[in-house]
């Protein structure tokens, strides 16, 4: 399989681009083309080993930066390392498209240029959220779509459920809708007819979750619009960081708090490593026709490592065939109210 990353996107690139890449190379026996600025990606791969048979440097002259209008840069920047990357996987010389660049442009590229899956009205970032001790859900939408319809919620849940079978591996998913309570008629007139839609789905439909469940594992596949659910992603990720630095603090406050730390050491790092995003691989965008992965802005390379083998799944389950299989239920269960 060939896989194409990213160079120049993220705050951190090239260099843990780079380093991410080599280290992923290490661990799967699939091509990795890094795509972007050919003498700063080459200077960076002049640092380490690496197998030249199984990666090499695709150039590409531009780079959209994270302050551009995104459909604009993608309409103008043709031969940018995002679009000319996407490009790749929709001319069939590449299989998987991973990037930590502008968000915007990555939905926009991969609406314009691969195009939405027929019968999928809105693509969706589907980003991995954290269950301390208990793996990870996943977010539908985590921001792409602040306003919806409950057809569109309705494909988070089918496409978000595919996700989990066929990448992360849990059978029968357990597909939530976010709500202000856990009654069947709670919430708004969006929340309300999107639960009867997926009440009456083949997924595993669990009802309504409240936000005070989803970081216990309430469910598998967490369905929202993309405003809800960008909401809910930064207030996790602000109170995890809160979180860590207080313990941090409180730990190395005085002497005894000291030899405690050094007591629970292995501990505080398994708790490090739950609340560490960059254990956790990328966010596919979700309805459009070809496998593009969206990782986070400020990956290290570890976080580059884990998006790319954790991505690979999702072009070898042939996920995006499977969700184009599964639009006709979509249209029968819509056109049903």
């Amino acid at each position: 399989m060939r896989i194409i990353v990213d160079g120049m996107g993220g705050d951190n690139a090239p260099g843990a681009i780079v380093e991410g890449a080599v280290l992923a190379s290490e661990r799967i026996r699939d091509d990795i083309y890094i795509i972007g600025k050919e003498d700063e990606i080459s200077a960076e791969l002049a640092k380490y080993d690496f197998d030249e048979s199984r990666m090499k440097v695709i150039p590409a002259s531009q780079v959209i930066e994270n302050e551009e209008a995104p459909v604009r840069a993608v309409r103008t920047k043709k031969d940018s390392s995002i679009v000319k990357g996407i490009n790749m996987v929709k001319n069939g010389e590449a299989d998987l498209f991973i990037s930590a660049g502008n968000s915007g442009a990555l939905m926009a590229g991969g609406l314009f240029i691969l195009g939405r899956i027929p019968g999928i009205d809105r693509p969706a970032i589907a980003s991995t959220y954290p269950i301390l001790g208990k793996g990870v859900s996943m977010l539908v939408d985590s921001g792409a779509n602040s306003e919806c319809k409950p057809r569109n919620l309705l494909e988070f849940g089918i496409m978000g459920s595919i996700y989990m079978d066929k990448v992360i591996g849990i059978d029968k998913p357990r597909v939530g809708l976010v709500n202000i309570g856990a009654e069947e008629n709670k919430g708004s007139t969006l929340t309300k007819a999107t639960y009867d839609l997926l009440d009456k789905s083949d997924v595993n439909f669990i009802g309504n979750v409240e936000g005070r469940d989803i970081p216990l594992g309430a469910c598998d596949v967490i369905v929202c619009d993309g405003f809800v659910g960008n909401i809910i992603l930064k207030l996790t990720e602000g109170l995890a960081l809160s979180l860590s630095a207080r313990m941090k603090k409180k730990f190395t406050d005085g002497v005894k708090a000291k030899v405690g730390s050094l007591i629970l050491m292995d501990k505080l790092k398994g708790l490090r490593k739950d609340f560490d995003y960059s254990e956790y691989g990328g966010a596919p965008i979700l309805g459009v026709k070809g496998p593009v992965v969206k990782m986070h802005g400020s990956s290290n390379a570890n976080g580059v490592m884990n998006s790319i083998i954790k991505a690979v799944p999702y072009a070898k389950e042939g996920v995006v065939d499977i969700i184009q299989s599964q639009v006709l239920e979509i249209e029968e269960i819509a056109e049903s109210e």
